[in-house]
């Protein structure tokens, strides 16, 4: 896959736009944080019943419960990270005494598919040359492995000197967003595909829809927040 300058300017001017957005709704405070993943949940659900009208317009209504562990319990596990008490509460873990919101684990969630995507654009771009999957042509075997060894990489030492939690957990933390987001990623792909568009929506110029964009998010949130309820 040859590297497309223009291409790769449009998509990092984009994104220097989404990245101010998400990092005022991760830091601000927690009503910010939830407000933008409210958004976002409402925006992903506007496009999925586009995409299943265009699969299947008759009986599209039958896709909605799949819809539910698609978009809305991802995020609801999203949210539920960046408040670690409810964890506590759950599962009886010594009960904190508010519901004070922690932007660590989402950020790092986030961070982990961000430098994913990245890295694996980059390397595919540079020296990819093995298709991953007729899916999505443009990825490469070369570009995924070199994009999730950089995650992984990158999230464990900048997770391990944030004091939060331990190596291990920041290790699979990344590894699950590396391996799950690019699951995520082809979903959408294949979804599009049986849908016959190339872009979920517009929102984004050079990234497409909501979609487009937190499809890995959706995936790795899933993942993410199963491993941090259950076992961290």
């Amino acid at each position: 896959m040859a590297f497309d300058s223009k291409t790769f300017q449009t998509r990092a001017a984009t994104a220097i736009v989404f990245v101010m957005v998400m990092l005022t709704g991760l830091l601000w405070n927690g009503l910010a944080f939830i407000i933008l993943f409210i958004i976002i949940h409402f925006g992903c659900w506007y496009e999925y019943v586009k995409i299943i009208k265009k699969i299947n317009g008759k009986t599209w209504w039958y896709f909605l419960p799949l819809g539910l562990l698609y978009i809305t319990l991802p995020i609801l596990l999203l949210i539920a990270c960046g408040f670690p008490p409810i964890n506590s509460i759950l599962f009886r873990r010594g009960v904190e005494s508010s519901m004070a919101y922690s932007p660590v684990l989402p950020c790092g969630i986030i961070f982990s598919i961000w430098i994913n995507d990245t890295m694996a654009y980059l390397v595919g771009s540079l020296i990819g040359k093995t298709p991953l999957s007729k899916i999505s042509p443009k990825k490469t075997w070369e570009g995924t492995i070199g994009g999730a060894m950089l995650c992984v990489l990158t999230i464990t030492l900048i997770g391990k000197a944030t004091g939060y939690y331990s190596l291990k957990d920041w290790l699979i933390i990344a590894a699950c967003c590396a391996l799950f987001g690019t699951l995520g990623d082809l979903l959408e792909s294949k979804l599009k595909r049986m849908a016959g568009i190339k872009d979920s929506g517009t929102f984004m110029p050079g990234h497409g829809g909501f979609l487009d964009r937190f499809d890995s998010l959706l995936i790795a949130s899933l993942a993410v927040g199963l491993y941090y309820f259950f076992f961290m």
